[in-house]
């Protein structure tokens, strides 16, 4: 196996379709045909299963598909590390977060750590939770800082940033009174994020905890900061992130609410890939998280894995 028809497989995999493939990979569909008939041969197994609709990967497939991202990732990454090493060029990080993250927790830590290493250069991408993890799996970024969606992938280490609290908040002009009571909860119209987003997961699961039947959902917006807006407008109430919904509190855009009970909070990590040698530029991320990000409580000490 060699790179150039790791990467055919891969398109292949991606678009399910031989003619959309080769015209991602640059290559005319019989070249790419030929490659992954090749590679079918050496390795003695069948890896696509082909029907009018496409293709999709059998379970030899699938299987190789995790380990060609690998094999990939770890190519580039030894060539950036030679490079490096030898004075060629510099180092340069690619980190995914949300953009609440970004932009209230982030920045003044990529500032800091901008400062002390000059040399290595950023890119932050923006973008949400599910494609965070698509772009780790493909090496599109380096790491990404989210909140937990409560998975596990052995091919990444996870580290607790820190526990952030959970905010209910109300339109200002809304004459919202504070619920006596969870049970009060339920009976209150919300606004979250549709399901399977991140933030919807954390809405769920404060109620989930608290014992509670979660509320009517009576709109679905596609981001915290539209959230934020809508309560403030009296659409609804919203349970969102502290660190997104203060400044709209510090503003008078929206009024917090006591959480009748113990605060809900969310688990904002890191992930990242796990190699046997990390590229220097990460391992200095890392190190300067370590010391700028608030310690890790004790209790929270399982969630650290080494890696």
């Amino acid at each position: 196996m060699n790179p150039r028809q790791l990467k055919t497989f891969l398109a292949v995999a991606k678009h399910g379709n031989f003619t959309r493939a080769a015209g991602d990979a640059n290559l005319a569909q019989s070249s790419l045909s030929d490659q992954i008939q090749v590679l079918e041969e050496e390795l003695g197994v069948q890896l696509f299963e082909r029907s009018r609709q496409g293709v999709t990967l059998t379970p030899a497939g699938d299987t190789l598909k995790a380990y060609a991202e690998e094999i990939l990732a770890l190519n580039d990454e030894a060539k950036a590390a030679i490079r490096a090493a030898a004075g060629l060029g510099g180092q340069t990080l690619a980190i995914g977060t949300l953009e609440t993250v970004a932009a209230e927790k982030l920045a003044p830590f990529l500032s800091r750590f901008r400062g002390a290493h000059a040399d290595i250069g950023l890119t932050l991408k923006i973008a949400g939770s599910g494609e965070l993890q698509r772009r780790l799996e493909d090496g599109s970024i380096d790491i990404a800082i989210t909140f937990d969606r409560g998975e596990q992938d052995e091919r990444f280490v996870t580290r607790l940033v820190s526990r952030e609290p959970l905010m209910l908040i109300a339109g200002r002009n809304a004459g919202a009174i504070p619920p006596g009571n969870l049970a009060d909860l339920s009976q209150l119209p919300f606004i979250a994020t549709e399901t399977g987003c991140v933030y919807r997961r954390l809405f769920d699961t404060a109620f989930a905890e608290a014992g509670i039947a979660a509320p009517d959902i009576v709109t679905q917006a596609d981001s915290i900061q539209t959230i934020i807006r809508l309560v403030a407008s009296g659409a609804g109430y919203g349970l969102v992130p502290r660190l997104a919904a203060n400044p709209a509190v510090e503003r008078g855009d929206v009024a917090e609410l006591l959480w009748p009970g113990d605060t809900p909070t969310a688990s904002l990590i890191m992930l990242w890939r796990r190699r046997r040698v990390q590229p220097p530029a990460l391992s200095l991320l890392l190190a300067s998280a370590s010391e700028d990000f608030r310690p890790v409580r004790p209790a929270d000490a399982r969630l650290r894995r080494a890696g």
